[in-house]
């Protein structure tokens, strides 16, 4: 029975927490898995919640954590011991942390087979170009010990592998993210009413949410920049809700008082744009808007889209990263220029300003992303590479 270790950065909301728990709880009988990861930050929210709904227990080893320092010695440390003991046929890595620390344990354990998956990548918009540098340098160093490279967008593959060559494309295969997107297309009526009596939002009022961290590379500012320029284009009843945390929620505060946007984090004020927090239901916060929209400077695979299109919400978005591989373009989504508040609050204006575009584009999205991103299509693509993998090593 071949043994799988997986290793995550850490236990906090998002996507890469959702891939590795399908991943371990259901990867089929014939492998042996166990799932590694560091703790949280404390601005972030704990993901745990996830693993624990399908009955997935973790090692967790807290010195994992997301700045460098002398921890990371130690979390080395601790991942060769785990390899050492459980003697994995593969080591698995997801993001970029655990992909450092734990390709060398693998690659000084002699594990037979080591992959990584990029699930994102900071090779642009996160640091000085100096420090992106270096980053290349050690993630090309890192892809000469991997067996292969996993990227979940064919831009994404052209990005790591033309574009920034950390490893030659051939080394790269391409599996989509998978989710359980069953629930965000269910009851959607119950959960509206929901969401708009908690936030107090009145029926001939279009709510747009933008959903995720509160970190730079996300670029809140130019989400709320549009926002203020949507308000003075239309006539219509609009609020804003910025659903998460992070670092920059005092700044993007700040921000929305410095430009004369009102902005409260009580929804009882009726503010235009309200900072709803984590909201761990995040079904529920779809059903309720209207339309979604992201502004990221660099993305992966955006799971905001993926699950926004699966409760049947426009989306309007910046066109970066994989994003092109998650939406439709002018079907599902508007997508404008990095940084374009000009074309961001037109497209904003488009959707708000039509309730049979949004109709259209809502219906659409589900039927883009149900069969599409379903976790057993990524569980079962992933599980073949395995095999193939392990068959040519043998």
């Amino acid at each position: 029975m071949p043994k799988v270790l997986r290793i995550i950065n850490r236990f906090n909301l998002g996507g890469p927490t959702y891939n590795v728990a399908y991943l371990t709880k259901y990867l089929s009988s014939d492998f042996k898995t166990i799932l590694v990861g560091g703790d949280k930050e404390e601005s972030e929210s704990s993901s745990l919640h996830i693993l624990n709904d399908i009955g997935v227990r973790p090692i967790i080893i807290p010195e994992m954590r997301r700045s460098i320092g002398n921890n990371d010695v130690v979390a080395y440390y601790k991942l060769k011991e785990i390899i050492q003991r459980f003697k994995p046929d593969i080591v698995h890595t997801h993001a970029s942390k655990s992909g450092v620390l734990g390709r060398l344990a693998a690659h000084n354990c002699g594990v037979p087979a080591i992959f990584h998956t990029f699930h994102g990548h900071v090779f642009h918009s996160y640091f000085s170009k100096p420090k992106t540098e270096f980053f290349k340098a050690v993630e090309r160093k890192m892809a000469s010990y991997s067996t292969k490279i996993i990227t979940i967008s064919n831009i994404q593959k052209h990005e790591i592998g033309n574009i920034h060559q950390i490893c030659d494309p051939s080394k790269i295969e391409v599996i989509p993210l998978g989710f359980d997107l069953s629930r965000f297309n269910l009851n959607k009526e119950e959960k509206r009413k929901i969401f708009r009596a908690n936030h107090y939002l009145e029926e001939d009022e279009i709510a747009i949410g933008i959903v995720g961290r509160l970190a730079p590379v996300k670029n809140h500012k130019l989400f709320i920049y549009a926002i203020q320029k949507l308000s003075k284009l239309t006539n219509k009843k609009v609020r804003a809700f910025i659903i998460g945390d992070g670092e920059m929620r005092n700044e993007l505060e700040e921000f929305c008082q410095l430009i004369n946007v009102e902005c409260s984090s009580s929804s009882q004020e009726r503010k235009i744009i309200t900072f709803t927090s984590w909201i761990k239901d995040v079904d529920v916060a779809y059903a309720g808007l209207d339309v979604v929209c992201l502004t990221s400077l660099n993305e992966g695979t955006p799971v905001a889209l993926i699950e926004a299109q699966a409760a049947g919400k426009p989306i309007v978005s910046t066109n970066v990263g994989g994003i092109e591989d998650v939406v439709v373009p002018n079907e599902t989504a508007l997508l404008s220029p990095t940084d374009n508040v000009q074309k961001l609050s037109e497209n904003l204006y488009k959707v708000v300003e039509s309730e049979s575009l949004r109709n259209a584009m809502a219906t659409n999205g589900w039927q883009h992303v149900h069969e599409k991103f379903h976790f057993m299509r990524m569980v079962k693509d992933m599980e073949n590479l395995y095999i193939r993998t392990l068959d040519r090593k043998k």
